[in-house]
């Protein structure tokens, strides 16, 4: 409740207080309409019934009816307050949590532990407002009930006690299911994801086609029955655990209950209450019943959607705590050189360094590229170059900093990605270009130069709405493009970002040969204009115009040099590249 009235105050302020106010004096009006109805009854129970009789208690019972009036009237107050400051808690838990998650190291975002934490946060988020919607019911529950007791305790000390002995039983069974409820989410996270992740799979177009042509269906509903059989056996178990819960709260409450009711006959037969106490009584019994229904209910959504509050706050201090670390120096002007040193790292959870003790130097001016079979270490070495991953040991230099010195965001201000699984932003096709440089307004003639560094033009001219077109077919009004078209606007977005230090990472994958030579030497011209290009590749005749090759195998450089050193050399290189151009200088044999 402390965290969520936090931001129930950042998001509404006079709000909350407004909503509590209003449900607190709710729930006090019910003792003032308890008492007023118990001055009705001793006027018109005091003898025979007359008009007299009725008229002198005709003011007692406008009180009654102005109580009732009253307390609904301060009840939807309160409901109005909480209905309008319960979407800004969503909104704010829900920023807060993403304020922190999209700051956190690249390598802890993509930690499975990490990521569940995450997916029980973004419930954690939802789960915000519900408590602050249970806590102002539970204020008004819990008024109420106290109204009643305490008019029960003054109409009769004996009863008070044995409306808690009701109220303990029913609030014991809640809490309990609540924990378990909690537990058994927290123990079964992993399972959802996968389960939603294979419905994902099923659903989700990207994969369609191969779901279709593989016939890769059936497997794929044959995994997701196996789990949804293991979550259907955890909810059988919490329904049979809640109906032992609940058969045992109830019967204990129901004990209590009856023997509320027959202390209130003993005490009616014996004289010690007058007949419009007991009637009284029996409507303060009905009315702190409904109260304590509901403060059960509150309490038991209320203590379970704050366990749910915790894992948001946790997540948010795990985010915090891992966010990207780096020093005070601001990177004012690109630099002219990069160079790494001894360079090792190694990703969590894995026993093999990805990078291992690598050297290398990249200028201004200058394309170098990183070549290897997969899984070599390349893409993650050129992530560590730019600050995206942190090393272990060594550093690297860009000038006389290194990364760890830097204040990061500075840093990026210098660097443009091009990755082969670029994103493909749900937005127009002037903003998923435009948007790699977002932070200033879009400027109509550098787009149209970034467009056709990238080729990007000619896919923009075949749409409908041209530049305007929405680029998201699971939208309304969405356009559909091809993976090389994508890779273009790729291209164009990089080139539009205007950074000394660009990382190529196999940015021609998509592409046909002609579109392929056009764009490596759009990338000559990028190094003639002075940037630093890191190429990132598998295609060997790629880097033939390279200033410095880099060969990697198992995150070691095993060579370096340029293409005709190499090929001297005739080592892994050499290979690789002999390798590969055999598969295109193949003729083909004609058929029989």
């Amino acid at each position: 409740m402390r965290i969520s009235f936090g931001l129930a105050w950042q998001a509404g302020h006079w709000l909350l207080p407004v909503a509590l106010g209003a449900k607190l004096l709710a729930g006090a009006a019910t003792g003032a309409v308890l008492l007023a109805t118990n001055a009705a009854l001793a006027l018109l129970l005091a003898g025979t019934p007359t008009v007299e009789r009725l008229m002198d208690a005709l003011p007692v019972l406008l009180a009654v009816a102005a109580g009732g009036v009253a307390r609904s009237v301060l009840s939807s107050v309160g409901d109005a307050a909480n209905g309008k400051l319960a979407p800004r808690i969503d909104r704010a838990a829900t920023v807060k949590l993403l304020e922190r998650a999209v700051h956190v190291e690249l390598v802890i975002i993509k930690n499975a532990e990490f990521r569940n934490l995450m997916s029980a946060a973004a419930r954690g988020a939802l789960s915000a407002r519900m408590v602050t919607t249970y806590a102002i019911a539970l204020v008004e529950a819990l008024t109420g009930l106290i109204a009643a007791a305490g008019v029960l305790t003054v109409l009769h000390p004996a009863l008070m006690p044995l409306m808690v002995v009701v109220t303990v039983p029913s609030a014991w069974g809640a809490v309990r299911m609540a924990r378990a409820r909690f537990t058994s989410m927290k123990r079964w996270t992993e399972l959802q994801r996968q389960l939603e992740t294979l419905s994902g799979l099923l659903i989700d177009s990207s994969p369609a086609e191969e779901v279709r042509a593989h016939r890769a269906g059936g497997f794929l509903l044959h995994h997701y029955q196996r789990l949804a059989r293991l979550s259907e056996a955890e909810q059988a178990r919490l329904a049979r655990l809640e109906a032992r819960t609940t058969l045992l709260s109830d019967g204990v409450a129901g004990v209590a209950r009856l023997a509320m009711y027959g202390v209130l006959g003993a005490l009616l037969v014996s004289g010690s209450v007058q007949m419009a106490v007991a009637g009284t009584v029996v409507i303060a019994i009905r009315s702190g019943t409904a109260h304590l229904t509901s403060l059960v209910s509150a309490v038991n959504d209320l203590y379970e959607q704050g366990l749910f509050v915790q894992d948001w706050k946790q997540a948010c201090d795990r985010a915090e705590a891992e966010a990207i670390k780096g020093g005070t120096i601001e990177l004012t002007s690109p630099p002219e050189q990069i160079f790494v040193r001894d360079l090792w790292f190694t990703y969590p959870n894995n026993e093999q360094p990805s990078v291992s003790g690598v050297n290398l130097t990249v200028r201004r001016g200058e394309i170098v590229a990183l070549v290897g079979e997969n899984g070599s270490g390349k893409t993650t070495l050129a992530k560590l170059m730019v600050g995206l991953y942190m090393p272990q040991s060594g550093a690297v230099w860009w000038d006389g900093h290194t990364t760890a010195e830097v204040n990061r965001a500075s840093l990026y201000d210098h660097v443009a990605l091009v990755a082969q699984d670029f994103v493909q932003w749900p937005f127009t096709a002037r903003v998923n270009v435009t948007i790699g440089r977002s932070t200033r307004p879009p400027d109509p003639v550098s787009l149209h130069t970034s467009a056709e560094f990238g080729r990007a033009h000619e896919v923009v001219d075949r749409l409908d709405a041209g530049w305007d077109t929405l680029l998201a077919p699971e939208f309304l009004g969405g356009t559909m493009l091809s993976g090389g078209q994508w890779q273009r606007i790729g291209l164009a977005r990089a080139h539009y970002r205007d950074a000394a230090v660009v990382i190529f990472d196999e940015p021609t994958a998509a592409l046909d040969p002609r579109a392929e030579i056009e764009v490596f030497e759009r990338v000559s011209d990028l190094a003639n204009e002075g940037r630093a290009v890191v190429l990132v590749t598998h295609r060997m005749a790629s880097v033939r115009r390279a200033d410095r090759i880099y060969v990697l195998d198992r995150g070691e450089v095993i060579e370096q040099g340029t293409h005709d050193k190499l090929m001297a050399l005739n080592g892994r290189y050499a290979e690789l590249y002999t390798l590969q151009a055999s598969q295109h200088q193949d003729p083909v044999s004609p058929r029989s």
